[in-house]
């Protein structure tokens, strides 16, 4: 069949933007019990409550707490950790509340903590001591947030300080043997992924913690995810050469278990995040990152052989080891986010839960091509390019596309080449996207990471500017029409590439940056120095603030800019959007602003989700409307 020649962005979609959002749902914190899974369920159709869900063999998945509770913890605003399982019993953080609730099998949710304010996350069942042991974050007193862990009897009481003395703590884990703690902490002015400290303690006989030792991790060393193995061993991933490796502790000493120039961690930006599990058989399974492509291997401890699955997805997160078999979220270029469960003897695959229900016809799907491109100071940049695709239509004779730039968010966080409906509702209009990762991201070992620091701003926006220079040279996109998306951080990458560069026609932020100096002053613990390593201290760096916050250069941009905000963001306040919405209509530059009220940090109801990409498309197509 003969396709019709049409200009780009203007082709007929069967991927409305009501249909990405509902199939969007966000899947994650996958744990197991036995032959059974459970994992969190982001639904955008009933208003982005998060849903715990458990699949069993022979009757599938169903919810385990029904409607209005959600399955999410706002420990760190980011949450994660939201829920631990102990055989048909369930303890979860309720949304509305963030109390600990308690479900057994056929029963109700019962309250297991008072209801005072403190948040809790990244629990685990000491069942000798009866007790669950977690991350608390207790706002109640004066200043910053003070987190700990915490003690609490399994059927409800007084949450017991077990560790202080940080300002952040994660990854309590138990021993098989019930007589030690590990856990991590770390201190402001870091992130998780510029230095944590793994430690260890013994119980004393009345359940409180002896003094600690540090296992690793420290100033400039990274470590992840610590947990056992069944014969007591201590296994974490550290990144002390450069790569977020695997490590043992085993009698004291501390080795490694398979060196190699990829990623077998990721920055800490949620609790409980999994790259690795340990085997009944004394393997490890582990997901590892090379080139900006996710692999997993199986792999033999003693001798160091890592023997690598030929599997089809390209990105995998929240492993975890089941009866006789590895569970994971894993996706592709030709497959969509899914709950998978891999069969370790036979190497079979079954998809327990696809994130989409009416899966897009391959016929219609983008595939992307890795790209690496020069970017500056004589570096290498890297990127995803999905060039339109469609069964039906083809660009006029001559045309080249419009080019529609992503920057992720984080700013340390990683985009991966998958089939992302919200990547392929633009692709399957005639739209080419490139989806950076910027100089800063994770996947390419710690010194690619770190050279956004004291750079944030700069290297991140020359990164974005060059790939579309680069695609643009190359005869891929059309330059005259080159637009800049992106949320949270990269709403400010968007901002900065507007206010400080001339190569972008048009930009959409989503909950971005605009004031440095705002930023720094007003947000949450998590993230309230992470700017000092991005920029510089605050206030001594005050001129670095305001010489990079678009704010302070709205009168540098003379192009269409949309702004999409969340009425309630904790992270980035509306007023970041609203006084740069103001400094440009001032001015005359054509300006959008589209608030939806209720929303947080990232939009979660469909009806949002689906209306901020109509009002995208809508913008960009005028905008382009002349070119």
């Amino acid at each position: 069949m003969s396709r019709a020649a049409a200009r780009g962005g203007t082709w007929h979609s069967p991927l409305t933007a009501a249909r990405v959002a509902a199939g969007s749902a966000r899947i994650g914190e996958i744990a197991c019990a036995g032959e059974e899974v459970l994992w969190v369920e982001g639904r955008p159709n009933e208003a982005g409550r998060s849903a715990l869900v458990r699949w069993s063999p022979g009757s599938g998945p169903r919810d385990v707490v029904a409607a209005p509770f959600s399955v999410r913890t706002r420990v760190h605003e980011y949450g994660g950790g939201s829920y631990t399982v102990d055989g048909e019993r369930v303890w979860f953080s309720n949304l509305a509340d963030q109390r600990l609730w308690c479900i057994d099998a056929g029963g109700e949710p019962r309250p297991l903590t008072p209801d005072d304010g403190r948040r809790y996350a990244d629990a685990v069942v000491d069942r000798g001591r009866s007790r669950l042991l977690a991350v608390c974050e207790d706002a109640s007193g004066a200043g910053e947030p003070q987190n700990l862990l915490v003690s609490i009897p399994v059927d409800g009481g007084e949450p017991v300080p077990l560790v202080q003395g940080h300002d952040f703590f994660s990854s309590p884990r138990l021993s098989p043997d019930g007589r030690r703690l590990a856990w991590l902490s770390w201190d402001h002015p870091d992130m998780p992924w510029d230095a944590a400290t793994l430690h260890v303690a013994e119980f004393a006989a009345d359940g409180s913690l002896g003094p600690s030792r540090r296992v690793a991790g420290g100033e400039g060393v990274s470590v992840f995810q610590p947990d056992w193995s069944a014969p007591g061993d201590l296994i974490f991933v550290s990144d002390e050469s450069g790569w977020w490796n695997l490590q043992r502790e085993r009698a004291g000493a501390v080795e490694p278990l398979c060196p190699r120039p990829a990623e077998f961690g990721v920055p800490q930006w949620v609790f409980g995040m999994s790259t690795w599990a340990a085997l009944d058989d004394g393997r490890i399974a582990c997901a590892f990152c090379e080139a900006g492509r996710w692999r997993m291997g199986l792999l033999e401890p003693e001798s160091g052989v890592l023997d690598v699955l030929d599997l089809p997805f390209t990105a995998i997160t929240g492993l975890r080891a089941a009866a006789g078999a590895v569970v994971f979220a894993g996706a592709s270029p030709d497959l969509e986010s899914s709950v998978v469960r891999l069969d370790v003897a036979s190497g079979q695959c079954e998809s327990l839960r696809p994130s989409e229900d009416a899966p897009l016809d391959r016929a219609w799907a983008s595939v992307p091509e890795a790209i690496a491109y020069p970017t500056t100071d004589g570096e290498t940049a890297h990127a995803f390019f999905y060039p339109p695709t469609s069964p039906e239509f083809e660009l006029e004779a001559g045309e080249r596309p419009p080019l529609l730039v992503r920057s992720h968010g984080g700013p340390t966080a990683a985009t991966s080449a998958i089939l992302d409906p919200r990547i392929q509702y633009w692709t399957t209009r005639g739209f080419a996207v490139l989806d950076v990762n910027y100089r800063g991201s994770s996947g390419y070992g710690r010194a690619y990471r770190e050279r956004l620091r004291g750079a944030w701003g700069q290297v991140d926006v020359d990164d974005c500017a060059a790939g579309a220079r680069y695609l643009g040279a190359r005869g891929s996109v059309d330059p005259e029409r080159l637009a800049i998306t992106g949320g949270s951080a990269g709403g400010y990458t968007t901002l900065c590439a507007l206010a400080f560069g001339d190569t972008f026609r048009a930009g959409a932020s989503y909950y971005g940056v605009s004031d440095l100096e705002a930023l720094a002053r007003d947000t949450h613990k998590f993230e309230a120095r992470y700017l000092d390593r991005l920029v510089g201290p605050y206030p001594e760096r005050r001129d670095l603030y305001r010489e990079r916050s678009p704010l302070h250069h709205a009168d540098a941009i003379s192009c269409p800019v949309i702004f999409f905000q969340g009425s309630e963001d904790p992270v980035v306040p509306p007023n970041q959007a609203e006084v740069m919405v103001e400094a440009l209509r001032a001015r005359g530059v054509p300006v959008a602003y589209v608030v939806f009220e209720g929303e947080a940090h990232g939009f979660r109801r469909a009806e949002n989700v689906s209306s901020a990409l109509e009002a995208e498309l809508a913008f960009y197509l005028d905008v382009f409307a002349g070119n």
